[in-house]
């Protein structure tokens, strides 16, 4: 079976890193932000893991160690200061995170799907605030002018579990095992430091007359475990 070969951005608004490649993305790579397809990335709650395995699918996840999370702290904080972004430490309380990313979905079915992500890693990353807190997301889907009930609850929605689970199939199926990821036919990057090498490889494969293809998706668009963040580019 070919490829498929739509290109596409996996990630996630827990991730400081996925926060970092958004905001390179959109402030470097305008082009390549509008023609790659937004796919959210998230460790699924005891429920969406029931579901995953009983329709056959996984999600691979290892233990952060303290030394990589005290290094990811160091880290993030010296390419934060390094962009000019200010960069706020969240604390996360017993995190779902299925609350922020399916909502996520309802701004997207609304039209609202980039907003959504910019008010989201905002409220995360610049001011760290608590995305898993359903009055949160409330308050964010107010601000971006969509219905805030529906977001807030868009964890106890099964029809939104169900797009979730068809979210986490893909992610099996595409092999990622952090984020930010990118995806082009067989091509895989992992992490912020090889979202240069996407650009190339996208642009080249893509665009041999200088033009990037017409948008493929809507351009927008983890708790006590965690994907593999064995490099500081990536992580979950």
């Amino acid at each position: 079976m070919a490829a498929d070969r739509t290109p596409r951005f996996y990630f996630s608004l827990r991730s400081p890193y996925s926060w970092l490649a958004y905001r390179t993305l959109l402030d470097e790579y305008p082009d390549i932000a509008a023609a790659v397809e937004w796919r959210p990335f998230f460790e699924p709650d005891q429920l969406s893991e029931e579901m995953l395995t009983e329709t056959g699918g996984s999600f691979p996840y290892t233990p952060m160690s303290r030394a990589k999370h005290l290094y990811v702290l160091q880290d993030v904080g010296r390419l934060a200061k390094a962009r000019g972004l200010r960069l706020t430490w969240p604390v996360d309380r017993a995190p779902v995170w299925e609350v922020p990313h399916l909502a996520y979905l309802v701004a997207l079915r609304e039209g609202r799907g980039p907003e959504y992500i910019a008010a989201a890693y905002r409220a995360r990353w610049e001011e760290g605030r608590d995305i898993c807190d359903p009055a949160v997301v409330a308050d964010i889907a107010t601000g971006i002018g969509i219905d805030a009930r529906a977001a807030a609850g868009a964890a106890d929605d099964p029809e939104l579990r169900r797009e979730g689970l068809r979210l986490l199939h893909d992610i099996d199926r595409d092999g990622v095992f952090g984020v930010p990821f990118f995806v082009h036919g067989y091509s895989r990057f992992w992490g912020l430091d090889r979202l240069g090498d996407f650009v190339g490889h996208l642009r080249q494969r893509t665009a041999p007359a200088g033009r990037l293809p017409e948008p493929v998706g809507a351009a927008v668009g983890l708790g006590p475990r965690s994907v593999d963040d064995g490099h500081a580019g990536g992580c979950g």
